[in-house]
């Protein structure tokens, strides 16, 4: 019996090993052999001792499992619950479909969906359609390391691969052209601005000032009218202002008396720019500030011997423009060359005085403060007092008051220049200086001229190598509707984009912007820092400003709205007329940036500083961008990104020189990149600058802040909605590459495509439903995880 009882044990261990070895291989024939019926144990066998103890024993077992099983449940719950709630719910959100959301999803193209080829995502440029992985970047290259055959030979399959990918992605992202794409952020306001004024007026008032800039803005639109009435209009200004000597109807008018007056009414500043800012040093304080006026020719810097001169190659055509101006005015050819002679040679003596902005700075040229009085003593040729006074009535301009003048070797120079000109010419009667004002003027006006005028500008510019295309007239037409009710717009945009849609949605966007800063600030705190002082003074700096929406600092009622353009009369079809209204709002809106010290938030696009707080402004939540009935995916990984790179910009802008993070986690990522695209022969052969590494530091870190206060949003509204198929980190993770590849302006200083981010992102985490990597490729993890320990 011993002997069987020995055999029948080796017997059990062999077989059992046999079981092992075919489960391990195929845990089909493991689900077989576990329920075949000759291997279990026949109790009727046994003897009835041994059974009760079995029974006995199995009651044990079986209560201890049902404990186990409900406290592993239990503890299984709680850690979703607690955990990742939203990582079990991929696929199950319920689709978003909003009006805002259709028109969204027409933009998310499977071009852009990282999942849906993950071995060679890292290898396409945004948008595909054949443009080079790093559009034309020029890699940075540090010491460099000898190639091996095989290595060539890898990275030419991966460019034959390349090929390939680029051709099939072609098909599936065919449909995917600039119509889908997002716009940039200012391109996007101004739509939002276009919806506003083409809105219909239900409920509005024919008087109110709403109703006003929707007139303006249809006449302008109408573009036959200027085509109807042609040069007449600017004839009966000229005529209004005094004449002037080339058409030979000048009543002589006083110099500083015109000037005072294309000041004030025209916003023309022809021999000096005048407008209102903060001090460098001080935000909240605004001045007046006197600049380089904007030239009509090109200005040619000499580095070496930092003079500036008027660049001679475009002098001539410049002289054919001015001919062509000339001869729409009914001016006779004879006189072509004295007048636009004598305009290139003003313009040619002032511009050598100029300088660009960067030399200036370097010569401490910038903010100098100066009394009106002092200024006057040193540049008397310009009556400072009548044309500030004609500038910003009706507030008071004393002769103390302080003024910010930003080239005052110019100012000088302007000064002198005239006072020579008015001696020289005053005996001849031609009047150059009066000449060049009317044609600044003529420039000020050419938007509500006839298109011959528009045409000629258009040419000349074309000439000195402008070679942006035009843009469409609506585009213009907002742009002029925005330049004199930008007060109006931006309370209109806060009410329709932060207050009333929002109010009525489950979240609202003081929640987005609390949980991008609470992120932002949990990242920062996690920082490793070059010494204690620089610590301080960051982490200081950090909690000691707030986020606040725009809409809660720039209020203003309907009534104080109406207030501020109860003087303005639109005519339904002369836009000229209606163009010189919306100059003279332009000059009402200086005073009151004058006056108040704030400018208009809600027309804004980036986070600004005022004293303790970071102001967010409402022309931010705008679509593609931001939307209350998105998933929330969308807006975090668009808005919510895009705002986390704003404040990283504007509040850490020396973050390299203060921290080792930049420079540690954007070697890792750079090292991650090389490794999937060079191999690892070619990993030091690149290096990064310091200026490359904060931005890529900047983006990866944006990617963490948005994603972890998606995340938290979770602990208030523990559920989302779909787009396109796409849901919760799916979603936010397409919502950030199609925000960085179309709209995001700090791209082009990145050495790869932001997308590739989400490359490293999955390749360090769990959130992803599937890795961006592939056996049949070659690509190494970095050493260590790039990323920080407090954020995903």
């Amino acid at each position: 019996m011993t002997k069987d009882r020995s055999v029948t044990g080796i017997l059990t261990k062999t077989v059992t090993k046999e079981k092992k070895k075919k489960m391990d291989e195929n845990p089909t024939v493991f689900q077989e052999m576990v329920t075949m019926p000759e291997e279990q144990p026949q109790f009727d066998e046994l003897n009835p001792v041994a059974c009760n103890k079995c029974r006995k024993l199995l009651l044990v077992v079986f209560a201890f499992s049902l404990f186990a099983t409900a406290l592993g449940l239990g503890i299984y719950s709680h850690h979703q619950k607690t955990k990742d709630p939203w990582t079990s719910q991929w696929k199950s959100a319920p689709p978003c479909l909003s009006p805002a959301c259709l028109r969204a999803s027409e933009s998310f193209s499977v071009a852009l969906d990282p999942f849906s080829h993950p071995c060679d995502y890292y290898l396409l440029a945004c948008g595909a359609g054949g443009s080079s992985p790093n559009r034309g970047r020029k890699r940075e290259k540090g010491v460099s390391s000898e190639d091996s055959g095989g290595q060539d030979k890898k990275r030419a399959v991966r460019r034959e691969r390349l090929v390939e990918i680029r051709r099939e992605t072609d098909v599936q992202g065919k449909n995917y052209g600039q119509q889908d794409k997002f716009p940039d952020r200012q391109t996007a306001l101004l739509k939002a601005i276009k919806e506003v004024l083409e809105a219909p007026d239900e409920g509005v008032s024919m008087n109110t000032a709403e109703q006003k800039a929707k007139k303006f803005f249809k006449s302008c639109m109408d573009s036959e009218s200027p085509e109807k009435v042609g040069s007449e209009p600017f004839f009966t200004l000229l005529h209004q202002l005094g004449g002037w000597p080339v058409s030979g109807g000048w009543n002589l008018t006083d110099f500083n008396t015109t000037l005072a007056l294309l000041m004030g009414q025209y916003s023309t500043f022809p021999f000096f720019n005048v407008y209102v800012g903060p001090d460098s040093s001080d935000s909240n304080q605004y001045y007046i500030q006197i600049d380089e006026p904007h030239f009509q020719l090109p200005i040619d810097w000499n580095s070496t011997t930092h003079k500036s001169k008027a660049s001679s190659q475009y002098l001539r055509p410049f002289l054919s423009s001015c001919g062509q101006y000339l001869t729409l005015l009914g001016v006779p050819s004879s006189s072509f060359g004295t007048h636009c002679g004598l305009y290139i040679s003003l313009f040619t003596n002032l511009a050598l005085a100029t300088s660009p902005r960067s030399y200036r700075l370097s010569q401490q040229l910038l903010y100098n403060r100066i009394t009106i009085q002092e200024l006057q003593t040193l540049a008397p040729a310009i009556d400072w007092i009548a044309c500030l006074q004609a500038t910003f009535q009706p507030l008071p301009i004393n002769q103390s008051d302080l003024v910010l003048v930003h080239n005052l070797p110019y100012i000088i120079h302007m000064s002198k220049t005239i006072s020579q000109w008015q001696v020289q010419h005053e005996i001849m009667g031609t009047s150059p200086l009066h000449t060049y004002m009317i044609f600044n003027l003529l420039q000020t006006l050419i938007p509500a001229l006839d298109s011959r005028f528009n045409q000629i500008r258009r040419n000349f510019s074309i000439t000195t190598g402008d070679t942006q295309e035009d843009i469409p007239r609506w585009l213009k037409c907002v742009q002029q509707t925005k330049r004199g009710f930008d007060t109006l717009l931006g309370h209109v945009i806060k009410e329709r984009h932060t207050q009333k849609e929002i109010s009525s949605s489950p979240y609202q966007a003081e929640e987005l912007i609390h949980d991008i800063y609470s992120s932002l600030k949990i990242k920062l705190a996690d920082m490793s820092w070059r010494d204690m002082n620089s610590s301080g003074v960051i982490l200081n700096k950090i909690t000691s400003v707030t986020p606040s929406l725009s809409t809660k600092t720039d209020a203003l009622s309907h009534t104080e709205l109406n207030q501020i353009y109860a003087e303005v009369f639109m005519r339904e079809e002369d836009y000229f007329s209606n163009y010189l209204e919306v100059l003279g709002l332009e000059q009402k809106s200086r005073s009151r940036l004058l006056s108040h010290g704030r400018q208009t938030e809600g027309l804004s696009i980036t986070p600004f500083l005022s004293g303790n707080d970071i102001i967010i402004p409402a022309g931010m939540f705008v679509s593609p961008f931001f939307h209350p009935s998105y998933p929330r995916a969308v807006n975090y990984g668009t808005l919510g990104s895009l705002m986390a790179k704003d404040l990283l910009h504007l509040l850490l802008p020396d973050i390299h020189t203060q921290a080792k993070n930049p420079e540690l986690e954007s070697e890792c990522v750079w090292f991650h990149y090389l490794s999937v695209t060079e191999g690892p022969g070619r990993v030091g052969a690149f290096s990064l600058s310091p200026s490359k590494q904060q931005e890529v530091w900047v983006q990866y870190t944006a990617l963490q802040v948005a994603l972890h206060a998606y995340k938290t949003s979770f602990t208030r509204h523990p559920a989302d909605s779909s787009l396109s198929g796409l849901s919760y980190a799916h979603l936010f993770l397409s919502s950030f590459i199609k925000v960085s590849c179309d709209a995001d302006s700090y791209r082009e200083f990145m050495p790869f495509e932001p997308s590739f981010l989400v490359t490293v992102l999955c390749s360090n985490t769990s959130i992803c439903p599937k890795p961006l990597t592939c056996l049949n490729k070659y690509q190494n993890s970095p050493p260590e995880m790039c990323q920080s320990r407090t954020l995903p």
